[in-house]
């Protein structure tokens, strides 16, 4: 099972962003997404996840195979820390937990509520739910935003077991994460050219 990103056009707010951007991600391979602020990574694993759909070019990947995980946690902040990752995982129709408290060391918080725990804690209970998902290819944005050193670590750890059970993962980071054979794609040069003025009056049409 894998993904396969043909001629890929995509925009944000109506503006095309990139154009003409190609990937193949399989199984066992991790591949990072580098770029300035702004050029389009977030609006790229966006559409590649389902999200939005792209302006031109071809998505090839069974949805059921993929998670997506963003800037936000998607945490219920009155549920307790294993009460948020049973309710995902009823979600995606798995029931097993227990590795994902392990791999990001939330047992010393299995009660408390999600919304008293700090930014990093959050974080670190946010990226587990990607273990209880079942889910081979994982599209993950800016994943270590808010973790401090040792649970960069833990992610980066989670993610080397991922891909040595044969998954998969497009991340978009500027950390170096020491993921083995990861492939680089710098998506700058599929920057979508500027609108001319004309264009303009048939975006509007």
């Amino acid at each position: 099972m894998g993904l396969n990103v043909s001629n890929l056009t995509i925009a944000r707010g109506g503006i095309k962003v990139l154009e003409g951007l190609n990937l193949s991600l399989e199984a066992g391979q991790a591949l990072v997404l580098r770029g300035p602020n702004g050029v389009g990574k977030t609006t790229l694993l966006r559409t590649i996840a389902g999200l939005q759909p792209p302006i031109e070019g071809t998505i090839k990947a069974d949805p059921e195979t993929m998670v997506y995980a963003g800037h936000a946690d998607g945490l219920k902040p009155t549920l307790t820390v294993e009460e948020n990752l049973t309710f995902w995982a009823s979600v995606f129709a798995t029931s097993d937990i227990d590795a994902a408290i392990d791999a990001f060391h939330l047992d010393a918080l299995r009660t408390r509520p999600a919304g008293a725990l700090s930014a990093g804690q959050k974080r670190r209970l946010g990226l587990a739910r990607l273990l209880v998902t079942g889910r081979p290819i994982w599209i993950l944005d800016e994943p270590t935003v808010s973790l401090d050193v040792d649970a960069v670590r833990m992610f980066a750890d989670t993610v080397r077991h991922h891909l040595g059970q044969g998954g998969s993962a497009l991340i978009a980071t500027h950390i170096d994460l020491g993921l083995p054979d990861a492939g680089i794609l710098d998506v700058g040069p599929y920057r979508a050219r500027a609108m001319n003025p004309d264009d303009f009056d048939e975006a509007f049409l």
